[in-house]
């Protein structure tokens, strides 16, 4: 969900995880969630009829109910699903605990296909509960290898309303943590199989400002590996142009002969997710801490921001093209205002009406007036802007952080931009938090008349109308109000950019970029200002400073490559050129990676360090690391990876595939390296048979006493001279066992069990002897399902 603004560090949250709010005394206690700024300010409002206050406010009260999403791909989360659905909530349902009745899960009524769940279970329920006890390990194991997204429910509405499909060029403005970026590449990933993925013709690139966010972001998507995946940490609200070459080879008789010579294009987008920084205000229900510390003024100071990443995410969409933006807030300042300001500074835009696209979704329309706070204390007596202006003296004036655009547009303005066909979620709706979102498209742009220039400057003039946001020659560092485009202006913008009359000039790591300030007033007219830009920064504030590697594209010809080709039995049209390392010069050291044809585009014609590239694509190949490796002398050292196996699987051959049954399976997940004499024929004799080395095991469905493989399984092995290895990491292993065999089979569950014992029977013999007994509390909690939004 958006981030909020300065409360704590940054991604972390106090007491522990998922406590109800009245338990976590850190924080706040029930009977003191109470903040008068607050229910004033949202009183004044009208946000909800009299009759709904209470209700409202009794649910901000009460702790948010934990939810989930059944992620990966389509057929694969059907089969989990399925699982969920036919296996555990039956054994849920009749869970009586304390004398109570305790509810099975219940899917959410407007997710798509039933695959994401709700339930209402007190922490207590959940770790002395042996049915819930069991069901909790079963989802923490399928988070942690990314099947499950525990998210919270309205988080997953702004994916859902951008409707991606697989040949869609996405970006997600404020990315992380990175449970929406995942569901947008689920949709990429649409055409993927239980065994193999996909390599879709569309982009996601996910950014985020902050650094260490991008981190968090990538180890989210690399539970979903794309080759269609890009990380970016760049300002959203100045995120710089990408350059691709043009894709055009014919053109109509009549296009201007320096359109056609056109080289380079700038990069535009299908759809752009803006779930942009926020008050938060929405999240109360989990963080609790915000009825000490909430203002108006929060929402007041984020509302320049929030307007300059939707007004760039517009200059970036094409034409019909969607932009979902959204926040977890109900303050209309930072949700209908900044909506209202975008639509009236940049014309050809409409909000669209979704209002039948999630069927048993229920919601609250966007507002039509609102009244802005200009203090702390909520003073809310000003109807319009210039009423406040009036009424401040010249010193107070030049330090006021108030805009026009914090104040609705007139009636007939409010009128004609459908602001109702935004959505408002309030927790006592649907027992969830609060929420916003506005669906924004892109319309045709009008064709303006354009005079005859009558000299060479007026006609050079008309061409250099293309927004500034998507210029690199401008180099002042301030905000101008002298620089505003007109409205024709932008009209002609539009109309040259998406003919592509200009062409995208070569830029170099030194480029100027623009340096804005969060809180700068916007000009009273409502329209977008240029920006200037600061001699010596970099087009995303600090690209001087860039500390990651770059990527390399090696040749399909490399030594490495090749051997992989053999190794793996790669077909012909495996895209070979595709594939690249990440270190300046082109060695292949530890990974190969592997992109799509946007990506590798992207990656050729721009500068890694001024997009700030974070990662592209997803491993495939790694280097089997060891003393064992080296000894055997093995050709090639390379592996194919568990997370790029679903990528390469489509071109690898019947030379590196081997099949197995249900039984062998099971030896697999027992130990770590069975010997290969204790499987059975004819696995046994056929993997024997094989060189040393990394192969892809088929399993086949099958019963195994209780047990039941439904469908095949695909995973790599490695065999060396007398064992064999499941190249799966520990908790996938746990996570496999529990969905396959209803219970933990490996090793790790086995040390597990061992050291639950040897301190049990500590326990007892300190009981035994008067010692008093100390609850590890702290590793209890770190089993815990973490809410990653």
């Amino acid at each position: 969900m958006a981030k909020k603004k300065g409360r704590g560090p940054k991604g972390q949250r106090r007491g522990g995880q998922d406590e109800p709010a009245w338990n976590r005394t850190d924080v706040i206690e029930r009977e003191h969630m109470h903040n008068e700024r607050l229910e004033s300010y949202y009183k004044s409002q009208n946000i909800l009829p009299e009759s709904e206050w209470q209700p409202f406010l009794e649910a901000l009260r009460n702790p948010l109910p934990t939810t989930f999403r059944v992620a990966g791909s389509r057929q694969a989360a059907q089969l989990l699903n399925d699982t969920i659905r036919d296996v555990h909530v039956p054994h849920l349902g009749g869970v009586v605990f304390e004398g109570e009745q305790v509810s099975p899960p219940q899917q959410i009524p407007w997710y798509p296909g039933g695959l994401a769940w709700q339930f209402n279970v007190a922490k207590r329920v959940v770790r002395k509960s042996p049915e819930f006890k069991k069901f909790h390990s079963f989802l923490v194991f399928e988070t942690e290898v990314g099947n499950i997204s525990r998210q919270e429910a309205v988080s997953m509405l702004p994916p859902l309303f951008l409707e991606v499909e697989p040949h869609h060029r996405v970006i997600d403005m404020c990315a992380a943590p990175g449970s929406k970026t995942a569901q947008l590449l689920e949709a990429l990933h649409a055409q993927d199989t239980i065994t193999s993925s996909s390599i879709p013709s569309g982009l996601l690139i996910a950014n985020d400002s902050d650094y260490k966010r991008t981190h968090l972001l990538i180890h989210q998507s690399s539970r979903l590996p794309s080759p269609a995946l890009m990380v970016t940490n760049l300002d959203a609200s100045i995120f710089p142009a990408i350059k691709i070459p043009s894709e055009q080879t014919t053109f109509p008789d009549q296009t201007k002969a320096r359109v056609a010579a056109k080289k380079q294009y700038q990069l535009m987008f299908d759809r752009i997710l803006c779930d942009v920084p926020c008050s938060g205000d929405g999240t109360m229900r989990k963080n609790p801490g915000i009825w000490k510390h909430w203002s108006p003024m929060d929402g007041n100071g984020l509302h320049s921001l929030q307007l300059r990443i939707l007004q760039r995410a517009m200059r970036m969409l094409k034409k019909g093209g969607r932009i979902v933006y959204s926040t977890c807030s109900l303050n209309p300042v930072e949700n209908e205002a900044v909506v209202a300001a975008a639509l009236q500074s940049i014309p050809g835009f409409e909000l669209i009406d979704m209002s039948d696209h999630l069927p048993g979704l229920v919601y609250r329309p966007g507002m039509t007036s609102w009244k802005p706070s200009v203090s702390r204390e909520v003073n809310t007596e000003f109807a319009t802007y210039h009423d406040y202006i009036q009424s401040l003296d010249d010193a107070q004036r030049s330090s006021s952080k108030m805009l026009e655009s914090h104040w609705p547009p007139s009636a007939a303005e409010v009128e004609s931009l459908h602001l109702t066909r935004c959505f408002r979620i309030y927790p006592h709706l649907q027992d969830t938090g609060g929420f916003f979102v506005a669906v924004l498209q892109k319309k045709s742009p009008i064709r303006l008349p354009v005079a005859v220039p009558t000299s060479t400057s007026e006609s050079k003039r008309s061409a250099d109308a293309v927004e500034s946001l998507e210029k690199t020659e401008v180099k002042k560092p301030k905000l101008d109000d002298d620089a505003l485009p007109t409205a024709s202006e932008d009209a002609q913008g539009d109309e040259a950019e998406d003919e592509g009359e200009e062409p995208i000039p070569d830029e170099t790591a030194d480029d100027a970029a623009p340096a804005m300030d969060v809180d700068k007033p916007a000009p009273a007219s409502g329209l977008e200002p240029k920006i200037r830009f600061k001699k010596g920064k970099t087009a995303e504030g600090a690209s001087a400073h860039f500390k990651e590697n770059p990527y390399t594209f090696i040749d399909p010809t490399d030594p490495i490559v090749a051997a992989c080709r053999d190794t793996f039995d790669l077909s012909g049209d495996f895209p070979a050129s595709n594939t690249l390392v990440r270190n300046p010069i082109g060695d292949t050291v530890r990974s190969l990676y592997m992109v799509n044809d946007i990506v590798k585009s992207i990656i050729k014609h721009n500068d890694y360090a001024r997009i700030r590239l974070m990662t592209a694509g997803t491993k495939v190949f790694g280097k089997q690391e060891g003393t064992e490796a080296k000894r055997q002398g093995i050709d090639s050292h390379f592996r194919v990876l568990a997370e790029g196996l679903p990528v390469v699987l489509p071109f690898i051959g019947p030379k590196a595939v081997v099949n197995a049954d249900f039984a062998a399976l099971k030896i697999l997940m027992e130990a770590y390296y069975p010997v290969t004499s204790g499987f059975a024929d004819p696995f046994r004799s056929m993997i024997e048979a094989k060189a040393n080395g990394s192969y892809v095991a088929r399993f086949q469905p099958g019963q195994l006493g209780t047990a039941t493989l439904s469908h095949e399984l695909v995973l790599p092995i490695w065999k060396s001279n007398v064992s064999l290895t499941l190249m799966l990491d520990k908790r996938a292993k746990s996570a496999l066992s529990l969905r396959i065999f209803g219970e933990d089979i490996t090793i790790l569950a086995r040390e597990a069990a061992a050291k639950r014992k040897e301190k049990e029977q500590s326990a007892a013999e300190a009981a035994s002897a008067g010692t008093p007994i100390v609850e590890d509390e702290e590793a209890e909690q770190s089993k815990d399902v973490t809410d990653e939004e």
